[in-house]
């Protein structure tokens, strides 16, 4: 699971943010990966220099896989589960620019400077599907992408191949494809926060109960689907603060409502499905804000915070403590 948004300020800077929510307990660290720093990975001929410096969250496995960042340019990505739909190359094209599905936020955070750089990629990306170390299978999963324009796609591969769709809505969950989200927004188009006083059933006046009769209707469960439609609809109302700190204080509490607790989420695996943690970028300063389960506390970094040639680290996202970095 997992819900993604951006959405712009009345400064006009660009947040994005997401929800991780998984059924494995996850050990994830933050970092600051630098500009041209070496690392080995599976995608190209296994070695790559970052070109760009990038604030990320993933998972240590003797290589950082990241879940999702923003780099020192403002383009922020993210991975997200799309199972059932998710199809991926078995094994590298000649002339083609493959990665392995557990790298693309890397590779597209260390390569990439905007979303148009990404698009231009279409004629010769392709994504090969790897286990990845935490499973050990083969992840389901998409990407959405925004810069610092508030510019949005989103990233699937499926059985008819790859595609790069643009995304206007600033929004993605899971499964099924961006496409049909899309469309099943027309379902709600008469939803809205406005409540009506009286209405008129012939000569009979009806009064609402209560004040919210105007989203009556809106999805309320955990389905990818119903998150989509009610952070969208949230998004899109929500009023925007006049400062940069109401703001982000904002975006943090519209997460809570796709926020998943411990235990009212089964998966098949008979684990809880839950949120572990949440954050969100400002794209055009490179502030980096996240929030775990177990520490509601706003913890922050600075993508320039690293002025070293190394990696750093700035802790575990579910620690109760802020590390010293932040």
């Amino acid at each position: 699971m997992c819900t993604a948004i951006s959405l712009i300020s009345k400064q006009n800077e660009v947040f994005f943010g997401r929800t991780m929510d998984f059924n494995h307990e996850l050990d994830l660290e933050a970092y600051i990966i630098p500009k041209n720093y070496k690392y080995s990975g599976e995608y190209l001929n296994g070695t790559q220099h970052t070109k760009y410096s990038f604030i990320c969250t993933g998972q240590p496995t003797g290589r950082l896989l990241a879940a999702d960042g923003m780099n020192e340019k403002g383009l922020g990505v993210a991975a997200l589960y799309f199972p059932d739909y998710a199809y991926f190359q078995k094994k590298k094209t000649p002339n083609k620019l493959s990665i392995t599905s557990v790298e693309v936020v890397n590779y597209l955070l260390s390569n990439c400077q905007n979303v148009n750089e990404i698009i231009s990629l279409t004629p010769i990306l392709e994504i090969i599907g790897v286990p990845d170390p935490i499973t050990n299978q083969i992840t389901p999963l998409h990407w959405i992408a925004t810069d610092k324009t508030g510019k949005s796609i989103v990233i699937e591969c499926t059985k008819t191949g790859l595609s790069i769709l643009p995304n206007p809505i600033g929004v993605l969950t899971n499964s099924p494809d961006f496409n049909w989200h899309y469309t099943n927004l027309r379902n709600y188009m008469l939803i809205n926060p406005e409540s009506p006083e009286i209405k008129k059933w012939g000569n009979l006046p009806l009064k609402a109960l209560s004040k919210g009769t105007g989203s009556y209707g809106l999805p309320g469960d955990f389905t990818s689907t119903s998150r989509f439609v009610r952070i969208t609809f949230a998004k899109n109302f929500m009023k925007l603060p006049k400062t940069r700190e109401e703001t982000i204080l904002s975006c943090f509490h519209i997460m809570k409502l796709v926020t998943i607790p411990k235990g009212i989420v089964i998966a098949n695996n008979h684990n809880p499905e839950y949120t572990q943690y949440t954050n969100f970028m400002n794209l055009n300063t490179g502030d980096y804000y996240f929030t775990s389960y177990y520490n509601n506390e706003i913890k922050y970094a600075n993508i320039k915070d690293n002025q070293t040639k190394e990696v750093l680290f700035l802790g575990k996202i579910k620690s109760y403590t802020v590390p010293k970095h932040i």
